[in-house]
């Protein structure tokens, strides 16, 4: 019993000793200022919310087929009001993770920002600036937030274009120089990181720098393709042409894939030829029911879709030359010798005649039909892929031949077209194949959210198919769900990567969505 209350004794004496050091000890918490308990700050009054419509609209993206919710969204008035965030969060012992959203036109969750900040950069768009043309220097400055389209817009009032474009125009410019920006004038011009002369980028040290291939250089080949990893990109300096009036815009169907690649190749390979070159795949799924049967007469359609059920895959190539009051005599006879020169089946030729502007905007149509079906904000699981030259034919075989007829569910543009690698700069941050001309192939599907993964199991089975097969093929837009599906997807360049990571970002802050650092 002397023993128990020798040791009871003590027992109360530890917890004592304990109970006044709690006491005595400094309560301390974690004062790192994370996104949901900086609202009241006044630097950022008015501009920084959390009300649920702005977090779950921004939880959300084109591909509808993730939900990744953000703490808060900063709608900023000026780059300032990005730059303190970004300092907010890099000065933090805790640093919170942020995301630049334009049009949110990304597929896969790209411009989220989980449990972080999501910074509207459409908010920052001012009618009454933001886009100023040089007619002498032949460049635009525009301001990262702004849609391609109204872009477009405001050079043509000066008759003056930049060159390289996306299909679709609906996209900020900030995007679309994070990924590449391709299309089919890319064979010729490059993408559209191939026609920047300068950028204004603030990093994810919160440091802002005018770069150019002359001025701080490394960051500036960094942010060209660099999938938001480096740095937010306010500013960009595009280079501008004359622009043309009009658009000879033609199309050719084959029923030969290898006749269909060769004409492709050709052509590309002219210095004075086609101004854009794309081609389709269309697959004996029953009539050409997506937005592209608008390319073809309605008494056409029972045609086409007789020759597609019988030999099951068709292609379609695509050129257009575009033309002016100076050469409106002789691009019919140019097209005539080109259309000659071709190995297409005989009969299915297609012509149209259109503005630039409508050429260049063609997919609105498309947009604005879809929008009124209510089939626009639905999943978009969504795979593109750089194909090399020598692996396209075996890509035919495989996948158009074999997986797509197999599966029997793919819906939607189907496209393929070659582009010349010696457009693109080995300096920036995108991942091409080595050959010296390799292929774009996007399926670019749409689904119900009732079946989206059936199309997303055959994206998978695609890349299956081309990893087993050794092809060197390579995502555009890319996703990978590991950080070792990156180091494969940038080859050796991963190490420049990494490195420009930890010099331009080291807390790693930005575009966590890319699931390419943790």
């Amino acid at each position: 019993m002397a023993s128990y209350n020798f040791l009871s004794q003590v027992h109360l004496i530890l917890i004592t000793i304990l109970i006044i050091i709690t006491l005595l000890t400094p309560i301390t918490t974690n004062t790192s200022p994370q996104p949901w308990n900086i609202l009241s700050r006044n630097d950022f009054a008015g501009k920084l919310t959390t009300a649920s419509s702005s977090v779950e609209s921004a939880a959300i993206d084109f591909g509808h087929v993730t939900k990744i919710f953000p703490s808060a969204v900063l709608n900023p008035s000026s780059v300032e009001d990005i730059t303190d965030l970004i300092k907010l969060s890099y000065d933090s012992q805790s640093s919170f993770p942020l995301a630049a959203r334009g049009h949110g036109h990304s597929h896969r969750g790209q411009a989220s920002a989980k449990d972080g900040v999501v910074v509207n950069m459409r908010s920052m768009v001012n009618r009454d600036r933001g886009i100023k043309v040089s007619r002498t220097g032949l460049y635009v400055d525009v301001d990262a937030a702004w849609l391609w389209i109204e872009v477009l817009n405001k050079t043509l009032e000066l008759g003056l274009t930049p060159v390289s474009w996306t299909d679709y125009l609906y996209l900020t410019v900030g995007g679309t120089l994070s990924n590449g920006g391709i299309s089919g004038q890319t064979f010729r011009y490059g993408p559209q990181i191939a026609n920047v002369l300068e950028m204004d980028v603030i990093t994810g040290k919160g440091e802002i720098a005018t770069c150019s291939k002359d001025i701080n250089s490394d960051l500036f080949f960094a942010v060209l393709g660099g999938l938001g990893q480096f740095g937010i990109l306010t500013r960009a300096r595009i280079k501008l042409e004359v622009a043309p009036k009009r658009a000879k815009w033609l199309r050719f169907l084959y029923i030969d894939f290898s006749e269909f690649t060769r004409d492709q190749e050709r052509l590309i390979s002219k210095t004075d030829g086609v101004d854009f070159l794309e081609g389709s795949v269309m697959v004996d799924h029953g009539p050409p029911d997506n937005w592209r049967s608008t390319y073809y007469p309605p008494s056409d359609h029972v045609r086409i879709a007789s020759m597609v059920k019988r030999h099951r895959v068709i292609y379609c190539l695509e050129v257009v030359k575009y033309y002016d009051e100076t050469s409106q005599y002789t691009v019919n006879e140019e097209m005539e010798e080109l259309s000659e020169s071709l190995n297409y089946v005989r009969g299915f030729m297609y012509e149209k005649d259109v503005t630039y502007m409508d050429f260049l905007n063609r997919v609105r149509t498309g947009e604005l039909n879809l929008k009124s079906k209510g089939q626009w904000d639905v999943p978009h699981p969504w795979l593109n892929l750089f194909v090399p030259k020598s692996q396209i034919s075996k890509f035919d075989d495989g996948v158009f031949k074999g997986i797509i007829l197999r599966n029997n569910i793919t819906t939607g543009p189907v496209l393929v077209y070659p582009m010349n690698r010696n457009k693109w700069n080995d300096r920036m941050s995108a991942a091409i194949p080595e050959e010296d001309v390799f292929y774009a192939v996007g399926f670019l599907r749409s689904a119900g959210f009732d079946n989206w993964e059936a199309y997303d199991q055959e994206n998978m089975e695609i890349l299956k198919f081309c990893e087993d097969g050794n092809m060197g093929v390579i995502q555009y837009l890319p996703y990978h769900s590991s950080q070792e599906g990156w180091v494969r997807h940038f080859g050796p360049r991963w190490d420049i990567f990494v490195k420009r990571k930890y010099k331009y970002d080291p807390k790693m802050i930005l575009s966590p969505g890319q699931n390419i650092f943790q």
